[in-house]
């Protein structure tokens, strides 16, 4: 059996397993099924917490690996990136430590009134970096389907697009999102944003998740949201970004990192036994 914690930030759920002392292999067919809600536990994403790779700056505390609930693999994950900051810190008795993820290290510190503040690094915004298939301006990319068109694209270490819609409940986000997470002009699919700008200060986001579907909160596409509102001039760089789950204050700094700002919590705690689903 294999001791598990059920974390998340806003409502973006994550089980959380400790790999870092013994490793464990789980398999796409052991995510997938633990991800179920009917038949496993259920989660947005499956959260592996391993020892920091061989040769990583002394200051990485932890490698966290990421699962969606199909078994593919996902680069980052701004809600867990707390989260997993969180565990860490409590048990080192810190107020700052750094994740190691693939897209890169991401300092995280403690903040007042159970908030954590993650700096997710750099938005990139070339059209190699999203990537998508062709060469295009990633400020006006040429997609549209249905209600929505013309978004604008960026990678926060994963592909993503952001629509700006003017009234974000009349778009049927199930019904597309699907249909636009593995339009061909995103070669590795990518995560769809319907963002809708309140104010300069304030912007109402439902992510499409790649690999997951609809999530109650998606922290790095919050950061792809304040980027790509801020470059279409429809923002400041500092805004709250209100999701399903929650509102995350997000800041894209003049030097292109983006630092977001959110709670986290712990739901329960149990064990699972991995054989059982194919690990």
């Amino acid at each position: 059996m294999v001791a598990f914690r059920k974390m998340h930030g806003l409502g973006n759920d994550f089980v959380v397993l400790d790999g870092r002392e013994t490793p464990l292999a789980v398999t796409p067919d052991a995510a997938r099924g633990i991800g179920d809600r009917h038949f496993g536990i259920g989660f947005d994403q499956l959260i592996v917490m391993e020892p920091p790779p061989a040769g990583a700056p002394g200051d990485v505390d932890v490698f966290m690996r990421i699962l969606n609930p199909d078994g593919s693999e996902a680069e980052a994950c701004g809600n867990a990136t707390r989260c997993i900051a969180s565990l860490v810190a409590d048990q080192a008795g810190r107020d700052r430590v750094v994740v190691r993820t693939v897209a890169g290290d991401l300092p995280v510190e403690r903040l007042a009134g159970g908030l954590w503040r993650a700096d997710m690094g750099p938005a990139r915004l070339g059209w190699r970096d999203v990537p998508l298939a062709e060469e295009c301006d990633t400020l006006h990319v040429p997609l549209a389907l249905g209600p929505v068109s013309d978004p604008a694209a960026c990678s926060m270490g994963n592909p993503h697009a952001t629509f700006f819609v003017p009234e974000l409940d009349a778009i049927p986000v199930a019904e597309i999102g699907p249909k636009l997470e593995r339009h061909p002009i995103f070669p590795e699919r990518a995560n769809i944003g319907f963002a809708q700008v309140l104010s300069p200060e304030r912007i109402r986001l439902v992510m499409w998740e790649r690999g997951a579907g609809m999530t109650l909160a998606c922290g790095s596409g919050a950061c792809a949201t304040i980027v790509n509102a801020a470059r279409r001039g429809l923002t400041g760089r500092r805004a709250a970004v209100e999701l399903p789950g929650g509102t995350l204050t997000m800041e894209w700094r003049n030097d292109g990192h983006v630092l977001m700002t959110g709670p986290v919590a712990t739901s329960f705690t149990g064990e699972l036994d991995l054989a059982r689903y194919g690990a």
